[in-house]
């Protein structure tokens, strides 16, 4: 079987088979299409450990038109992937490379970097809500802190699964996995005045607009034409309004997802509670949180521990 066969085929498997979302197989299919590139077309039972090496060897060397290099996460992936394309590759009978033969780069814990209370009302409060676009952008800002979703979730959102009088989301997640998430009081209010201004009838919960009149009150036909967000959009807007708020560290839609929890967090709730908010399959996905709450507990324990025996 050569290797675009199997990669064909492999992730059919992934949509057909297994039911991962088109993000996920659209990720794979980068991944690997990018060992298909180093490599070339060969059959997969050739496939030798000098050629994953080279393989390794260029995602270490790599450098997008911008320079920037791959990060060791991203390299990892890469690897997950063409792991994953050898174990389907043996289950169909194919002799090729043992996936455990290849090892997964170590990378460092992850870091988690979450807003400040002040950093946070600064940046929610740095959209001009006087016109459509600062109003929508107000929207997402709280709508992200309020809920920790992702960006794929929160682009995927249609205004159904939003029911702004109970303040519940239905949220489809990773693996295509459904959940409830809740949205605060606050963000309810921004969401319904964005909404209630709203002219277009497009499905999708958050649009961008192209033509006259964007900046400020777009046009029944600007807002006939709009299209839903992109990640990349919603990227941009959360940099520009945290240059706009005087913030200095990079912030990311990421960002407002680990503030959501760590204000959780910090504020009592927890850690299984958080999980489940947050669509974590796994608890120890969400203990990268736990050094944020240890460095509050140490506070605590030195501002009131002992005092009397002072």
């Amino acid at each position: 079987m050569l290797l675009t066969d199997a990669i064909a085929s492999y992730l059919e498997y992934l949509a057909i088979e297994v039911n991962r979302s088109p993000l996920t197989i659209e990720a794979y299919r980068r991944y690997l299409t990018r060992f298909l590139e180093v490599v070339g077309d060969i059959p997969v039972d050739s496939l030798t450990r000098e050629q994953i090496r080279t393989f390794r060897r260029h995602l270490y060397e790599f450098k997008d038109r911008h320079g920037e290099a791959l990060s060791v996460k991203t390299q990892s992936n890469h690897i997950v992937a063409l792991r994953a394309l050898l174990r389907y590759c043996r289950k169909q009978g194919v002799d090729c490379l043992a996936p455990d033969e290849l090892e997964l780069p170590k990378t460092d814990p992850r870091e988690v970097s979450a807003l400040s209370a002040e950093q946070l009302e600064a940046l929610l409060g740095t959209p001009d809500v006087t016109t459509m676009v600062g109003l929508r952008d107000r929207a997402i800002l709280e709508t992200l802190f309020s809920t920790g979703l992702r960006v794929a979730e929160l682009t995927s959102l249609q205004r159904t699964a939003l029911n702004t009088s109970t303040g519940e989301v239905r949220v489809v997640g990773k693996g295509r996995k459904e959940r409830i998430v809740f949205i605060s009081e606050r963000a309810r209010i921004w969401l319904q005045k964005y909404l209630d201004r709203r002219l277009d009838d497009l499905p999708a919960l958050f649009v961008g607009y192209r033509g006259k009149g964007v900046g400020e009150d777009p046009s029944a036909e600007v807002q006939a034409n709009a299209t839903p967000l992109t990640a990349r959009s919603i990227d941009r807007l959360v940099t520009r309004h945290t240059m706009a708020a005087g913030i200095v560290q990079r912030v990311t839609p990421h960002t407002m997802r680990h503030s959501f929890a760590t204000d959780l967090l910090l504020n009592g709730a927890d850690i299984r509670s958080v999980q489940t908010m947050l669509g974590h399959a796994s608890l120890t996905t969400t203990q990268v949180y736990t050094h944020v709450t240890n460095a509050h507990l140490r506070e605590v324990h030195e501002r009131f521990h002992g005092k009397k025996l002072d």
